[in-house]
């Protein structure tokens, strides 16, 4: 482990050394929660809307869409090691291929908690509460730390095939439409036409519901179990793109 530690301690360090490079990511989210719940406020009065705060809708899908851009800035980070030629230098250490992917993920998991928990307390700041089923917080962790960890495969995956900055422009693309492509604004019994379809369809709408099962009502255990298991496939598969991705730099 000391290798991937000793990565993801870099990972972190730079943090502090480019914050132009962190800080914009963070605000984001807290930017989303802010304007999304103020702006649409009157949301809740369609008939059907599961809150009556509008705030706790949007709370989930920020801390959903700052835990990815965590994941997705050790892409960013690895774009920028692939051209400074300091990636070749880690390829050449006496330590598997696994561990050199592993530190970037763990820096991505501390980088999610962070951002979770700063767009947590900017929500509950603007009224979000927990509906009282037990999970309240919890479940904006577990989808966080999801979110994280297919972001970080992606985003590793796509800057080893690149290895150069349109990758980073693929990641920010492929995000917003994943995301925003589901019922991020409006539940789906709301929709019509092919968004409606989409959304239904979309495996980030199950990872959302894992982080609003604690925020909003009619969301259970079975969309709990469901929303666990798609993570799960997806980060199985996005880890597997990326070491494939890791692997073509040997070709």
């Amino acid at each position: 482990m000391s290798a991937s530690l000793g990565i993801a301690t870099r990972s972190l360090r730079n943090i502090r050394r480019l914050p132009s490079a962190f800080i914009p990511a963070l605000l984001m989210p807290v930017f989303q929660v802010v304007s999304f719940s103020g702006t649409y406020a009157g949301v809740t009065q369609m008939p059907g809307f599961p809150t009556d705060r509008s705030v706790n809708w949007y709370l989930p899908m920020a801390v959903t869409m700052g835990a990815s851009f965590a994941g997705l800035g050790t892409g960013f980070s690895m774009i920028r090691d692939l051209q400074t030629g300091f990636s070749d230098r880690l390829r050449m250490a006496p330590t598997s291929r696994r561990q050199l992917l592993l530190g970037p993920y763990i820096a991505a998991w501390v980088r999610a908690c962070i951002a979770v928990v700063l767009v947590t307390l900017v929500g509950f700041a603007l009224g979000a509460r927990p509906v009282g089923n037990g999970l309240g917080t919890f479940s904006l962790f577990i989808a966080g730390i999801g979110m994280a960890t297919i972001g970080t495969g992606w985003g590793l995956g796509l800057a080893y095939r690149f290895r150069d900055m349109r990758a980073a422009a693929i990641m920010q693309l492929t995000l917003f439409l994943g995301l925003f492509l589901t019922d991020a604004q409006t539940p789906i019994h709301l929709m019509d036409g092919w968004l409606e379809f989409v959304a239904r369809w979309n495996p980030l709408t199950r990872i959302l519901h894992v982080a609003r099962i604690g925020f909003v009502d009619g969301i259970g255990s079975a969309d709990l179990l469901i929303g666990i298991i798609v993570m799960t496939l997806a980060a199985a598969g996005a880890w597997g793109f990326a070491l494939t991705g890791l692997g073509r730099l040997d070709d």
